[in-house]
């Protein structure tokens, strides 16, 4: 036997923002008698659904989904938090003799888990972190990140000026360690994956996913966007949380504060979106073992499963497969 088969199996579905990842990871999910973990940073807020493009109970088509729902707005959530939660989930997954998917766009989400990154050597409290968070309440985001630039600037060209926490985090470790957290984290991706993983990038023409995304912003505001940001402010939801700096809520949020006009929210919500989904992409970009699968190269979604059930074979993670027997069958899936 391999001896990858002997870790644990992990499947992963990640690609750009509005590429089409919720409907294939179902799809998959029931070819591979798999179970789903929500990789997204926003998916996880309960009351949060238009503006995360959350997955609706029917799309689910009694596939089971972990990490959606589970926490308030103003709970702490990050990617130390998420990594607990996600090693929990494929634990009960596989004491379920299931395969479990890890599906979504944060990618680094996906590589603390992947790689199991360590983060404790940062994760108490500090007099540091107190000082560059009253840094930042003084001097505003943008000088913290300048800080960063000067100190690390790797980090800073990967973490959002906005970004308050990570920003405070990395300069945090560097004025704890001297060292640059942009190079532990890379020591940290190099070590070899506790799992046998197969890592699958979905991708679409730059056009055709910016098309996506201006249909999906659209959706989302015919389907109540600024009702879901508007009772998020009336529960106490503020600009200064986490998840209200998720993409859509925050436009939103200075349109209903009468900063701009909704045209000029449209506007940001679609451009912030597509420079995110650029991101994304640069980033996975960088991963290694990755698995690109791109739609203009197959005929159909069909295919495209087929092609993820063969190299998921190919790799043994095929425990849990009950349907890969027939090639024919594979080769006529819709």
């Amino acid at each position: 036997m391999n001896q990858e088969a002997v870790k644990t199996p992990l499947i992963i579905l990640t690609g750009p923002t509005a590429v089409g990842k919720t409907a294939l990871s179902v799809k998959l999910a029931k070819r591979a008698g798999g179970e789903i973990i929500s990789a997204d940073s926003m998916q996880v807020y309960r009351h949060m659904d238009i503006g995360s493009a959350k997955i609706r109970p029917d799309e689910m088509q009694g596939v089971p989904h972990h990490l959606i729902d589970v926490l308030e707005p103003w709970e702490e959530f990050n990617v130390t938090v998420f990594q607990k939660m996600a090693k929990k989930a494929i634990g009960e997954i596989r004491s379920r003799g299931r395969i479990p998917i890890l599906a979504g766009g944060t990618g680094f989400y996906i590589q603390a888990v992947l790689y199991d990154i360590d983060f404790t050597e940062n994760a108490e409290e500090s007099s540091v972190r107190e000082a560059l968070e009253r840094t930042a309440r003084e001097k505003g985001a943008e000088y913290l990140h300048q800080m960063l630039k000067e100190a690390d600037p790797e980090s800073a060209a990967q973490i959002h000026a906005n970004n308050i926490k990570r920003t405070v985090r990395a300069l945090e470790y560097f004025m704890q360690t001297g060292q640059k957290i942009s190079e532990h984290n890379e020591r940290e991706r190099s070590r070899p994956s506790p799992y046998n993983a197969c890592y699958f990038v979905l991708n679409d023409r730059r056009e055709t996913v910016y098309e996506r995304i201006d249909r999906r912003v659209d959706q989302m505001l015919a389907d109540g966007l600024i009702k879901e940001v508007r009772t998020l402010k009336e529960m106490g939801c503020t600009r200064d949380m986490i998840s209200m700096q998720g993409l859509g809520y925050k436009e939103i949020l200075g349109y209903l504060d009468g900063e701009y006009d909704l045209d000029r929210a449209v506007y940001l919500i679609k451009r912030d979106t597509r420079h995110f989904a650029k991101r994304q992409l640069t980033w996975f970009r960088r991963e290694r073992d990755v698995i690109w699968l791109n739609r203009q190269e197959f005929a159909s979604e069909g295919e495209i499963l087929s092609r993820m059930l063969k190299v998921c074979e190919e790799k043994e993670i095929s425990a849990g497969l009950p349907a890969l027997q027939n090639t024919k069958e594979r080769n006529g899936l819709s």
